[in-house]
């Protein structure tokens, strides 16, 4: 399968380019309003200049200046970055703690922050969201475990440097080992106050996961943000979209407010300049989207994740799944057998629209319901619909190479819909939402194997909710007093930026 996808893409991308040009009169913007960088070799990583042609232009432009602090990052990774001699310097200070390098000033030697994502992709990419955005605030250097298929799914994002850790990184034998209790954490340092702001340690571990203790949330206060930018090196592990925060934070919110003006934007921005699928990946997003997306009218996208142990295919979620599309006017509802010939009849003077339907499940039972459905009976408004899964793989295989990069596609193929239905709590919808700029219908997670009711809600901001809110500032208030936060239609303690309560 992905040797055909890889024979087939010149062919298709010259079709797709042809559609694209009938059908828009303004040029494409292959550089999205400035974020991505010019420069780039086109053929290493087809997706960074071509996914505008899938795309529709986003309505929600990047403030100029995000722009100009992500040129001024890619220059600081270029001059700090793996095989630069300032990553050799910054080396030898993690492995010696050098006293010389040690009083080196922070405009002389390079900091950086090491990210290991965890846990499923949806989680990895907004685990690196958040602390590409920290990098971006705190002026360091970037670097990402690669020992997961990192190189296998996403390209470099920055020009003339890698972000992958290389393997011969000093802490690489260590990190598997970093957790709550390790004596480099934050919190453990803290509880044993072994760290203060005349005692830096060469490199600190950061335990931002969903399983955070309450020292480790003591990362979001300013004082203590004031003794960690003083670490040259930050290992971090992350699973969360934990932006929210940051924007808690007093001495980073003005330049947050600079950077995203319109602050639900936050991922959508970042996420597309970060996350450029590799030719492979992109093969298989391309070979779906001419096949099945192409030609249609309307695309919905429908992501179908099952939280129930065994997972499998439930009656009450299916129902659940027509009940939110026919409610919300997002798919016509199909004729009983006795009105087909009264259906057929009101619509004959009617040109019928092209309706297709992308599902992303593990389960394929749902896929093919849906489908049988509008296969076996006319619809009200005489609308054709055409529904498709890519994929069933019915177990998630993380770290599995093919799965992951299926699972990509899948995530990208979602971005490019129209409109879009989510399942409650998933991270992998998130970041389709994020991705394409879309508020979706969120299904209410069920509870009792029961079909909620209302099935579904319109979310109000495209910006992936925060599952586990570390603290609303330091002290721990119950409530939101930030105008830019509401708690998430999905996951009532989860909260989530908006760029107004009304």
């Amino acid at each position: 399968m992905l040797l055909s996808f890889s024979n087939n893409f010149k062919n298709q991308l010259l079709d797709a380019t042809t559609n694209v040009s009938k059908e828009s009169v303004k040029p494409v913007d292959k550089l999205v309003g400035g974020l991505l960088a010019a420069g780039f070799n086109e053929d290493s990583c087809l997706s960074r200049n071509q996914s505008s042609l899938y795309r529709k232009p986003s309505p929600y432009k990047p403030s100029e200046y995000l722009v100009s602090k992500l040129r001024s990052y890619e220059m600081l990774h270029k001059r700090c970055g793996p095989g630069t001699y300032a990553y050799k310097r910054a080396q030898e200070r993690l492995l010696h703690g050098d006293e010389d390098l040690a009083r080196k000033s922070n405009a002389e030697l390079c900091q950086y922050i090491v990210c290991v994502p965890l846990r499923g992709l949806g989680n990895r990419m907004l685990g690196l969201t958040s602390l590409f955005l920290y990098a971006l605030l705190t002026e360091r250097v970037m670097l990402v475990d690669q020992r997961k298929d990192m190189s296998d799914l996403f390209c470099d994002p920055f020009p003339g440097s890698s972000w992958l850790l290389p393997l011969n990184f000093p802490l690489t034998d260590q990190i598997d080992s970093f957790n709550l209790e390790h004596s480099r954490c934050y919190g453990t340092m803290l509880k044993n106050h072994a760290i203060n702001s005349t005692t830096i340690p060469s490199h600190l571990y950061l335990h931002l996961l969903h399983d955070h203790g309450d020292y480790t949330k003591m990362f979001f206060c300013e004082k203590d943000q004031t003794v960690i930018r003083k670490v040259p090196w930050l290992v971090v592990k992350s699973n969360l979209y934990f932006v929210p925060s940051l924007w808690l934070i007093p001495s980073f919110q003005t330049e947050l407010i600079k950077l995203f003006p319109q602050k639900e934007t936050v991922f959508h921005h970042l996420s597309r300049y970060l996350f450029h699928p590799t030719n492979q990946v992109w093969g298989m997003v391309t070979s779906s989207y001419n096949a099945y997306l192409a030609r249609a009218d309307e695309r919905l996208g429908i992501q179908v994740r099952v939280y129930s142990r065994p997972a499998g295919y439930f009656q009450h979620v299916m129902d659940q799944i027509v009940a939110c599309t026919q409610r919300e006017k997002l798919l016509p509802e199909a004729a009983a057998q006795e009105e087909e010939s009264q259906v057929t009849n009101n619509n004959t003077s009617k040109i019928p629209k092209v309706k297709v339907v992308l599902v992303t499940s593990l389960h394929p039972e749902y896929s093919d319901n849906l489908r049988n459905m509008y296969m076996k009976r006319p619809t009200w408004t005489g609308d054709i619909v055409q529904v498709y899964q890519p994929s069933g793989d019915r177990f998630q295989k993380v770290d599995e190479k093919i799965h992951e990069q299926k699972a990509l596609a899948e995530i990208y193929l979602l971005s490019l819909t129209d409109k879009l239905v989510t399942s409650a709590w998933s991270t992998f919808g998130y970041v389709a939402q994020g991705l394409g700029g879309l508020k979706p219908w969120i299904l209410y997670k069920p509870e009792n194997r029961t079909a909620p009711d209302p099935p579904c809600v319109r979310d109000y901001s495209m910006e992936p909710c925060f599952l586990k809110p570390a603290l609303y500032g330091c002290e721990a208030k119950a409530e939101i007093n930030a105008p830019f936060l509401r708690h998430c239609h999905d996951r009532t303690w989860g909260v989530k930026l908006v760029d107004s309560q009304d």
